[in-house]
């Protein structure tokens, strides 16, 4: 297959009339139109507006899809403690399959191809069964707590670390590589010592599984971890084993510059999640700190309760824009880097090779969108135009592995019913509400 079209094919490198040849799960050739036609005469040909390389989402919760808008303008513990998880403690298997399909169809259908995902306590396997059956890539794990957590949810640290060695075993490089795994604890106010360093030795023991939790998202969860431990949050999980170039850290809102040292040193990974840090009055991550100092920053839209979007887009502007108000400087994070995160950044922290770009040999991970919009015109630059004025439905393309997951063009949603998935959400909303 022949994609034609304006590509941003990384975030140096765009072809205004270029193409994109896919061949099995491959990028065969990317480059000028002209070029491409006449070394790959017989391929048929798509004509879409812009092509860029599918957007990763460096830290999501795709099955708290069902808790959009339950727990508006609260701060994070209380968000968490006294609404989301005891939503989550109401899911069962089969509720945990419809949370899992409605997240990824929205990640699908805008723009989102890889996910890093932090699922939930109990029936991690239906999330990583959708996942497999329509089409996103995932890094994903079943969720530890075995304190602090709420009734349905706390277990028992050798049941839970057993439970998530046997997902390993049963995931992890399922779909032909496509899914990961990621041993997920929730974050160290809710994880023994026990169960953070049985997390490092599940990881270790496994080729490629990395870890991903969060981190130092608010003050009350850093003053939480000292209360404990006697430690800051970053200095208590690299105690622990939880820091290195496997390890993905989301938020990291507060940290000292010791911490940052230990980031650093340790090349652990830091997804940057702007509209949930704003919308639970977080804080501001010290991004350019971390880019400066070389540390690898994913973009990740989090959950939608605490968003409401997991449109990537979205994320994309608000990320450039909350650090260059927060510096008073309006060369912060343009658009070229703001991209990187979203895509090679988000890439290098999922631990997938060849992906976040569109370049030859690399995976067919593809998005195309529509530019004959108001809001497209002109369109000056794409890369520009990609960054702070798209939108996620303004996808109508999405391919992963080579594999259609999204076509406008041709009703959607190619690997599952969209009615139906959505259909069975609003009824599940229902019957949680009640």
């Amino acid at each position: 297959m022949l994609l034609a079209g304006t590509v941003v094919a990384d975030p140096e490198t765009v072809y205004e009339e270029g193409a994109v040849v896919v061949a099995d799960d491959r990028i065969a050739a990317v480059g000028p139109r002209a070029e491409v036609e006449d070394a790959y005469p017989d391929h048929a040909v798509r004509e879409f507006d812009l092509l860029a390389p599918g957007l990763v989402g460096g830290h999501v919760h795709s099955v708290q899809s069902l808790g959009r808008g339950i727990a508006d303008d609260t701060a994070l513990l209380e968000w968490l403690f006294e609404h989301v998880l005891p939503m989550e403690a109401g899911l069962g298997e089969r509720e945990m399959r419809v949370a899992a399909e409605l997240g990824y169809l929205e990640l699908l259908e805008s723009g989102t191809t890889t996910a890093i995902d932090h699922l939930s306590v109990r029936h991690a396997d239906a999330a990583f069964e959708a996942a497999i059956d329509l089409g996103i890539r995932g890094r994903m794990g079943k969720v530890l707590m075995d304190k602090r957590a709420p009734e349905g949810l706390e277990e028992d640290t050798d049941a839970a670390l057993d439970e998530t060695e046997r997902l390993v075993q049963m995931y992890h490089g399922a779909a032909d590589g496509r899914i990961g795994y990621a041993v997920t604890p929730r974050f160290a106010v809710s994880c023994t010592e026990a169960c953070l360093r049985g997390a490092r030795e599940i990881a270790d023991r496994y080729d490629g599984v990395r870890i991903h939790t969060h981190a130092s998202e608010n003050e009350e969860e850093v003053e939480t971890v000292r209360e404990d431990t006697g430690m800051r949050n970053i200095a208590w999980l690299d105690e622990v084993g939880l820091t290195g170039d496997d390890v993905v850290l989301a938020h990291c809102v507060h940290t000292t510059e010791r911490e940052r040292d230990i980031l650093e040193r340790t090349g652990t990974h830091v997804t940057y999640c702007p509209s949930s840090n704003m919308k639970l009055a977080s804080g501001i991550a010290p991004v350019v700190d971390y880019l400066d100092r070389g540390i690898d920053v994913a973009l990740g839209n989090d959950g939608p309760p605490c968003n409401n979007t997991l449109d990537p887009f979205t994320e994309m502007r608000q990320a450039s824009l909350l650090q260059k108000v927060d510096r008073l400087d309006p060369e912060a994070t343009p658009a070229q880097v703001v991209f990187e995160m979203a895509t090679l950044g988000g890439a290098r922290a999922a631990g997938f090779e060849r992906v976040g770009a569109l370049r030859e040999g690399w995976t067919a991970d593809v998005i195309a969108l529509d530019t004959d919009l108001t809001r497209a015109t002109p369109l000056h630059d794409p890369l520009s135009h990609l960054v702070f004025a798209a939108h996620g439905d303004d996808v109508t393309f999405t391919m992963v592995d080579g594999e259609v997951a999204y076509d406008a063009a041709f009703g959607g949603l190619q690997t599952g019913d969209a009615d139906a998935i959505r259909r069975r959400a609003r009824e599940v909303a229902a019957d949680l509400r009640e």
